[in-house]
């Protein structure tokens, strides 16, 4: 009996577990082609299905979506030519760049030319490639390159002291961004007229010099000189806007030529909460600012010692070559000294962001790099004030180039501004007199009230009252104490008469008034731009340096232009 009783559960238990395996293959089964179909699902998604799931914030700074295309049949074809295109670009690439490196050649040489100029047999390899289309006459093309070459390249130097040194350049390493512009097209083949060629981005270029038999240190200063010659020439000749026009069909093509389009005028105001880069006091802060980071077109703003929320208030003006596609880079540094200056931080705006011949105030955070676009510490802010003004803009502007125009686009701009149509009628007799316009006149500031001070004293309140300056007369005025608020009213209003309004600030600071001293609650820095512009406005300000607060303005402006000599 107990025989049969075992025979029995264990016939039944190997039945229950064969159907339990079957069970779970089948379930494993299911999974598996469940898997397999959203990894099929997950194969046909595009960048576009990829953005919808994930928000961008939440890949990793090195993901980057791509619209270009692979350009694996163009290496291959490119490698078997490459000896023909050697040959031919050498010759090109020395010819445009040899007067450039005499252009920028350093003092202490007396010459800087190529005495051998070759591309190498490794031919660069383009990593992907993209139409722009921009509804112009013509095609764009942008290509991805990267080149690890083996050139020959010796530059055949001579320093003022008598010394001839061959410098092999070696050691290249290139990654960037083609850019070829097929253009205008026409009805006759190739169907289009001329090639221009220019590099579009650099993202890259690595570089090594040796002198030929010998060591490049023994000379102080020759390698820096020789590598920063070598850059502004790169710079100047193959860098966008800069490109190569290379005629295919008979034309004239000089409208393919660089050439200026716009005049960028920028006021470099102040920059707040910078980055304190000293151990003992404050860092001291510069700037500079450039459209193309060419020697002679960087401009720098003076030193501010000992202060990480820097005034500047200076006026500067960049020639624009490509609105489209060129932006202003600024960089804040720590002045060191006879050490090298150290960055606190860049930052930088697109030109196409602009509205032409309208003013645009700007606050631009400072990164570390402007290559890595997050940056989560707070390296501080720049403000600016911008205006691009178009070369033929049909609206009262004149040629920012004239040789004997002696106004600033912006001071044409606040001009026209103030006194209407009859400055644009008679904007040439002012050039032929030779006197430039002042934007004098008079500033009405209304300090209305302000909200949710900061309570400085021991009972949680305050007693506030604003001290308002024109930074460049140094005029100051100051309201009546409204004691124990944070929410003070004053309605007072005080006139200044500004004798440049152009160059001039207004700065009001809030304090704390206490018997026996006064306490810093924060500032509001404006320049007088908008009021000129429009005339009258009121806003709600925001008070710097400050852990809360607003102050509430009204500002008034009555134009009195006057002239005088340049």
């Amino acid at each position: 009996m107990g025989f049969f009783t075992g025979l029995i559960l264990g016939i039944a238990v190997g039945l229950a577990l064969i159907v339990g395996f079957v069970r779970c293959e089948n379930v494993r089964s299911k999974r598996r082609s469940a898997l397999a179909t959203t990894i099929a699902a997950f194969a046909r998604m595009t960048v576009e299905d990829s953005r919808k799931i994930l928000a961008p914030e939440y890949y990793p700074s090195w993901v980057v979506f791509s619209q270009r295309q692979k350009l694996t049949w163009l290496n291959l074809h490119l490698t078997k030519i490459w000896p023909y295109v050697n040959e031919a670009a050498s010759e090109l690439i020395k010819a445009s760049v040899e007067p450039v490196l005499e252009q920028y050649r350093p003092f202490i040489l007396s010459s800087l030319k190529f005495s051998k100029f070759t591309l190498g047999t490794v031919a660069p390899q383009f990593t992907g490639v993209s139409i722009i289309e921009n509804g112009e006459d013509g095609v764009t093309m942008e290509l991805e390159m990267n080149w690890d070459g083996n050139p020959s390249m010796v530059l055949d130097i001579k320093t003022r002291l008598g010394v001839g040194l061959p410098v092999q350049v070696k050691n290249i390493g290139f990654t960037g961004v083609f850019r070829l512009m097929f253009k205008p097209l026409v009805e006759e083949l190739p169907c289009f007229g001329a090639v221009c060629c220019s590099l579009r981005e650099k993202k890259n270029l690595d570089f090594t010099l040796k002198v030929v038999g010998g060591d490049i240190s023994t000379i102080p200063g020759l390698y820096d000189a020789i590598e920063g010659t070598i850059r502004d020439a790169i710079e100047d000749t193959l860098m966008w806007p800069a490109r190569k026009v290379i005629p295919i069909l008979p034309g004239d093509y000089s409208d393919l030529e660089l050439r200026p389009v716009g005049i960028l005028e920028v006021k470099l105001v102040q920059a707040k909460e910078l980055t304190n880069k000293d151990i003992i006091g404050k860092s001291d802060p510069y700037a500079e600012l450039y459209v193309r980071p060419l020697r002679d077109r960087i401009k720098t703003s003076k030193i501010i010692n000992n202060d990480l929320n820097p005034i500047w208030n200076e006026h500067y003006e960049f020639i624009v070559e490509d609105a489209s596609t060129q932006h202003l880079v600024v960089k804040v540094y720590d002045d060191e000294g006879v050490q090298t200056s150290e960055l606190i931080g860049c930052a930088h705006i697109r030109l196409s962001e602009l509205q032409p011949g309208k003013v645009k105030d700007v606050w631009l955070k400072l990164v570390k790099d402007l290559e890595v676009h997050r940056d989560n510490k707070n390296r501080g802010q720049v403000h600016l004030e911008l205006l691009y003004c178009p070369i033929g803009m049909g609206n009262g502007y004149s040629n920012p180039f004239a040789p004997d125009l002696s106004m600033t686009s912006l001071e044409r701009f606040l001009k026209s501004g103030v006194n209407g149509t009859e400055a644009i009628e008679n904007e040439r007799g002012v050039i032929q007199k030779k006197k430039e316009v002042i934007v004098r006149g008079v500033l009405s500031v209304t300090v209305i009230s302000a909200e949710e001070l900061p309570a400085v004293d021991l009972l949680g309140k305050a007693d506030p009252y604003v001290v308002i300056t024109l930074k460049k007369s140094e005029m100051r005025n100051k309201t009546r104490v409204v004691n124990e608020s944070l929410n003070p009213v004053w309605n007072q209003t005080f006139d200044f008469v500004v004798e440049d309004g152009l160059h001039d600030m207004l700065i009001l600071e809030v304090w704390d008034h206490d018997t026996f001293g006064k306490d810093y609650m924060g500032r509001c820095i404006l320049t007088l731009t908008r009021a000129i512009l429009e005339g009258e406005f009121k806003e709600c300000f925001q008070l710097d340096e400050a852990k809360s607060g607003k102050l509430n303005l009204h500002l008034k402006w009555m134009p009195q232009p006057v002239y005088r000599d340049s």
